[in-house]
């Protein structure tokens, strides 16, 4: 039976409550770029505000690219 770290436990916990206010910092940056902005990282207005919405436990991981096809 595998030992139950105490410290394990608290750097993950540490890690993913880091990984939520990036990814919600990141989604208040990108409500707050204009439409020039948006464009040049290829992304328009209604997909910036679908992402910029989701709450902060939710994230696309890296290996799906939802906003590949423009």
């Amino acid at each position: 039976m595998p030992r139950f770290n105490l410290t394990q436990l608290r750097y993950q916990i540490s890690y993913q409550l880091r990984q939520y206010r990036h990814y919600r910092r990141s989604r208040r940056q990108l409500l707050s770029l204009d439409d020039r902005l948006l464009e040049d990282i290829g992304i328009n207005r209604t997909q910036a505000l679908k992402e910029g919405h989701k709450a902060f436990w939710k994230h696309t991981p890296l290996d799906e690219r939802p906003y590949e096809n423009r």
